[in-house]
């Protein structure tokens, strides 16, 4: 492994863990410990911990940062409660996806979580933004400064809830509370995820990164164990049977919101960069949508596989796997609208080979 690599906070867990580690965005990250089968179902038995520490954290403060936001960000702002977080889009001035995140807002700042991938794209574009409109805020970028672990599944709430200080069965989804752990370690727990599951993403200082793994993970060698860690094949994995999109893959700077299924992410009333070009896009009417495919057989189905209907190109997968809970070959695709609709069938051309496929309803 290239020693250019950073790695994150709790890489001495992962290598005294036996990780498989990869190159991810520039970071030496696990791909797997057990097997992507065993920690996808773990995940979905019980809980699994998932280093996201690779993940960019960015804080934004000042007297301006509210209108910053506002201006960059797709989704409505002004009307976000104290801790609470949203999902929504940075989009270029065309409608392409820069990046899709999660802003959060706590009494004195804002917080928004990006992918690793576009970390310093969205600084270099934020940068420019808030020079063009001379906007008064700091922005800091604490990526490095500290890690993020998110545990999913169903037993999280229970187990976790039981160790922090802080009211997790009665949290909402998409809410945050801050708090310190035996005055030991700040913390700041999220219930929001990247697998379909139920669970919460912890944000806490990089120095103590170590001990907060070791704590949540308690004796993970048992075969019982409630929370075991997984890699980022895993978390593939579960995202994928989520129907849930990952940049580079489903989105991109050249697909607007509206054809990737993220209408309810955008908040056309208000003005944002890209709004202009993505209100032509609607009124235009889409030529191509984000669907899901179910495949015959198990092989699976990979990004640039061609979609067709007969001997014409109607689409090109996007993503695939083979969906350990589901049991079958799933993929996501853009196809063209006319090929859209639930239960049309197509072809999915895997190699020369040709799978039959059914357009089913994402998740």
């Amino acid at each position: 492994m290239s020693s250019a690599l950073k790695q994150t906070p709790f890489h001495s867990f992962h290598t005294s863990a036996n990780a498989k580690m990869v190159e991810y965005a520039g970071w030496e990250m696990p791909i797997m410990y057990r097997s992507i089968i065993d920690e996808h179902e773990q995940t979905r038995r019980s809980g699994s911990l998932f280093d996201v520490s690779h993940m960019g954290r960015i804080q934004f403060k000042g007297k301006d940062a509210e209108k910053f936001l506002s201006k960059v960000l797709t989704r409505k702002i002004d009307d976000q409660q104290i801790g609470q977080s949203r999902y929504s889009l940075v989009c270029n001035e065309e409608g392409g996806v820069l990046d899709d995140v999660i802003v959060s807002k706590d009494a004195k700042h804002w917080f928004m979580v990006c992918n690793a991938s576009n970390r310093s794209k969205l600084m270099k574009h934020f940068g420019d933004v808030r020079r063009k409109l001379d906007l008064d805020f700091d922005m800091i970028d604490q990526t490095e400064a500290t890690a993020m672990v998110a545990i999913q599944g169903p037993k999280v709430i229970e187990r976790v809830g039981g160790m922090l200080p802080v009211d997790l069965a009665n949290m909402k989804r998409y809410h945050f509370e801050s708090g310190s752990y035996m005055m030991l370690m700040k913390f700041t727990v999220f219930r929001s995820g990247y697998t379909g599951e139920d669970g919460v993403e912890v944000v806490l200082p990089a120095n103590v990164a170590p001990m907060a793994m070791k704590l949540l993970a308690g004796k993970m060698d048992k075969p019982d164990a409630t929370l075991k860690p997984a890699g980022l094949g895993a978390r593939d994995t579960l995202r994928l049977e989520a129907g849930m999109p990952l940049y580079g893959h489903e989105l991109n700077e050249t697909t607007d919101p509206l054809s990737a299924g993220l209408g309810w992410a955008v908040d056309l009333s208000k003005d944002f960069i890209g709004a202009d070009a993505i209100r032509k896009i609607k009124d235009a009417g889409l030529k191509k949508k984000l669907i899901g495919l179910e495949l015959e057989g198990k092989r699976i189905a990979r990004q640039g596989a061609a979609v067709k209907s007969g001997d014409t190109i109607v689409g090109e997968v996007t993503s695939g796997t083979f969906g350990p809970t589901v049991q079958k070959s799933i993929a996501m695709a853009y196809v063209d609208i006319a090929h859209s609709a639930e239960g049309t069938v197509l072809d999915v051309d895997l190699k020369g080979t040709i799978v039959p496929a059914i357009v089913v309803k994402l998740p």
